[in-house]
């Protein structure tokens, strides 16, 4: 594996993958183990790698459900053998993407990681910290991949703003700000109901990506505070809005609203990082990356809207054939969640929670976390 990718200022720094890549090597067969509506989404990424990637595999509890996956795949002369217990392909990839329910993660990604298989898993990794460091130990026991899906971290505008920040565009960044309104109910008896299953609230389901955003953007934690209701999301046994605070080091602040349970917004979908020489904006619902001073506002780029899993995906193919490490790995992942956990102990005793020593800089050999 490559060096740890983890800057002395504490952020995660960006690298060019593509700068080791090894001799062109057969496409990597993937698993898509997980075929319900989330996956879907996970299509397109698939037809942007075709020529590094072949889905050989769709797998699902429900057989029609890996079936509709198989038949959208063969609609690109896609042939893809449907199971319905991963550990009956396991022998016949090099790779898989779980999108699964999250107190599944664990186990299911243990079978391919202790079998030698680069694991894409979607957020979030773990729903305990037991659970994460045994995953993170087995992808180095075996050498291979373990990279967390947070899809945000590869969105165009998430790093072009990443870029001006660290470019010092607009001065001296002291507050990030990342809202996100939406409308989510399960149906009665899904598992993104229950604390037990789902690992947490909307912060732990939703919210850990842009914990893993804000760390990326503001380095090292020092304190933080979490407030959480169910009210106005009845559906749900924890929190389906969420309001965080955080403190890092440099006096720096970022803050994150997240709700489940909007029925009408107006930023909806929205980052904004205040500095000393103006504002950048990044709205996800229009895909601008804007720039406002004062009454000024300049357009920096424009992008489609949606997920750019494929950016994601790309990143995760690059990981495997040239052996760097993930930007989204397991030790990085397990820090936001520890973060989250924190947090919640916090919010439980009324107090504020003290943030340091996540593990960011207590990395062994091995990149297990202490």
């Amino acid at each position: 594996m490559s060096e740890w990718p983890y800057g002395v200022d504490g952020a995660i720094l960006l690298h060019s993958f593509n700068e080791e890549v090894l001799p062109y090597m057969s496409r990597v067969r993937l698993a898509l183990v997980g075929c319900g509506g989330m996956s879907k989404s996970h299509l397109r990424r698939f037809h942007a790698q075709a020529d590094r990637l072949e889905v050989v595999a769709a797998v699902d509890i429900e057989a029609d459900k890996a079936q509709i996956v198989a038949d959208a795949m063969a609609q690109h002369g896609v042939v893809v053998r449907v199971a319905t217990d991963h550990r009956d392909i396991i022998n016949d990839v090099d790779a898989a993407l779980l999108v699964l329910p999250h107190h599944l993660h664990h186990p299911v990604a243990m079978d391919f990681l202790r079998s030698g298989k680069h694991v894409l898993v979607e957020k979030p990794m773990a729903i305990s910290e037991a659970e994460g460091i045994e995953l993170i130990a087995a992808a180095n026991t075996s050498d291979v991949v373990l990279m967390v899906a947070y899809c945000m971290r590869f969105h165009p505008l998430v790093t072009g703003m990443k870029q001006l920040i660290d470019d010092g565009t607009c001065g001296d960044i002291f507050q990030v700000s990342i809202w996100t309104e939406q409308l989510t109910q399960y149906h009665e008896g899904h598992w993104g109901l229950k604390k037990a299953t789902l690992g947490g609230g909307q912060l732990f389901s939703h919210g850990c990506h842009y914990i893993d955003i804000l760390l990326w953007y503001l380095g090292r934690p020092i304190r933080g505070t979490h407030l959480g209701t169910n009210r106005g999301t009845p559906w749900m046994e924890r929190e389906g809005t969420s309001n965080v605070s955080l403190e890092f080091e440099g006096g720096r602040l970022g803050y994150h609203f997240g709700t489940w349970g909007a029925r009408g917004t107006s930023l909806g979908y929205a980052f904004h990082a205040h500095g000393t020489d103006g504002m950048i904006e990044a709205d996800i619902k229009t895909g601008d990356l804007r720039i406002r001073r004062g009454e000024q506002v300049e357009l920096v780029s424009q992008h489609e809207t949606g997920k750019h899993t494929e950016a994601e995906m790309a990143h995760f193919v690059d990981c495997i054939q040239t052996g760097a490490r993930p930007l989204t790995d397991g030790p990085g992942s397990l820090q936001g969640l520890r973060l989250i956990w924190r947090l919640y102990e916090a919010e439980e005793q009324g107090g504020i929670a003290d943030l340091r020593g996540l593990g960011l800089d207590q990395v062994a050999d091995t990149g297990i976390l202490i």
